[in-house]
């Protein structure tokens, strides 16, 4: 396997922690609603479990309200009672046709922990990172063994594959720091 064969694949999977980390995030509460806070809740849709957002309208009529009104009025019961199930802490009125969820300020305790789950989300993701470098030094030093590259180039590679690694790190550094913030600020 090329060096630059090598790289490119240590680079996607660092890229899709660096994804995965993002759509974690974009589930945590900030001090504004926001449609992301429960488009991925599971609804029991004819027997099979489905996103809300596949089946329901998501908005934000006020900056501490979400509505959201199904696309068929009779799954209205199902996703209030996924709602009301899910670990957000949100009780759904219902109007009949649509359910609104009114956000109530966070208190500072609940913000402390939430900016605490995102670090843990962050360190998740630097986890992958360093996985994803693990295995392309590994990869490297097997193309080395096998004749394909020499020693120089071999060292060539880990430092290239040291410094994507830190790229990354300071990636997802700044999206938890950028989170925590948002998180944090009342």
């Amino acid at each position: 396997m090329a060096i630059d064969d090598i790289l490119l694949e240590a680079e996607e999977l660092m890229e899709k922690a660096a994804e995965h980390l993002r759509h974690e995030m974009r589930g945590l509460r900030t001090g504004r609603a926001s449609p992301a806070l429960v488009e991925n809740i599971k609804v029991e849709y004819y027997g099979a479990l489905t996103d809300i957002k596949a089946i329901a309208a998501i908005n934000v009529p006020e900056a501490t309200q979400l509505q959201i009104k199904p696309f068929n009025p009779s799954d209205l019961k199902s996703i209030e009672k996924a709602i009301n199930d899910s670990k957000l802490g949100l009780s759904a009125m219902s109007d009949g046709k649509s359910l609104r969820l009114n956000l109530p300020p966070m208190s500072q305790d609940r913000r402390q922990k939430l900016a605490g789950q995102c670090k843990e989300y962050g360190e998740a993701a630097k986890i992958s990172i360093r996985n994803a470098r693990r295995d392309a030094n590994k990869a490297a030093e097997a193309d080395q063994k096998a004749g394909g590259m020499t020693e120089d180039m071999l060292s060539g590679a880990k430092e290239q594959i040291t410094e994507l690694t830190k790229t990354y790190e300071t990636k997802v550094e700044s999206m938890v720091t950028t989170k925590q913030n948002e998180i944090l600020t009342v």
